[in-house]
């Protein structure tokens, strides 16, 4: 990876830990939101611009390709996770990317300790499999960006459509 934003994604828990810790340290408070962010479209940016508002620095944790493959199936993901790395970690907003290869956010969140755990508006507090984990470690529960009205899968049935023989 080159250019600014390969700076930004740290695949190092240890280096994470590091980062987390000195931001605790300055007071700052920590929002974490997670996803696959295939086919960056405008939903994921409103989402994460959303999350950012929420506390001083925003990271995202990005599900490997092998995590994708396991929940959404073969040929997904269509961009590889170095590149969507690269690619989340470009947005302004974004702090700091890291990988995750879990079925769930849970073992991250032990890990980040957020103070705010930002997921998109297709989740409530009652649907999402990690809000207990987060409450047990005392951080908050935001529901952000716009409604559900984009999607990847959406797009990638848009473009078959459009380019079917």
């Amino acid at each position: 990876m080159t250019g600014a934003s390969a700076g930004k994604i740290v695949s190092d828990r240890a280096r994470l830990t590091r980062q987390l810790d000195q931001w605790r340290s300055a007071g700052r408070r920590i929002v974490l939101s997670n996803g696959t962010f295939d086919l960056l479209h405008v939903g994921h940016v409103r989402s994460l611009e959303d999350a950012r508002t929420r506390g001083d620095v925003l990271v995202v944790g990005l599900n490997t390709d092998a995590s994708v493959r396991t929940y959404k199936g073969p040929g997904r993901p269509v961009v590889p996770e170095g590149e969507r790395a690269e690619i989340v970690a470009a947005l302004a907003c974004v702090d700091l990317v890291t990988l995750f290869d879990e079925p769930t956010a849970e073992q991250l969140i032990r890990l980040v300790r957020p103070d705010v755990w930002a997921k998109g508006r297709d989740y409530t507090e009652e649907t999402l499999p990690e809000a207990a984990v987060v409450r047990e470690l005392g951080g908050d529960i935001a529901i952000v960006g716009d409604p559900k009205d984009h999607a990847a899968s959406d797009l990638i049935a848009r473009i078959q459509e459009r380019f079917a023989p």
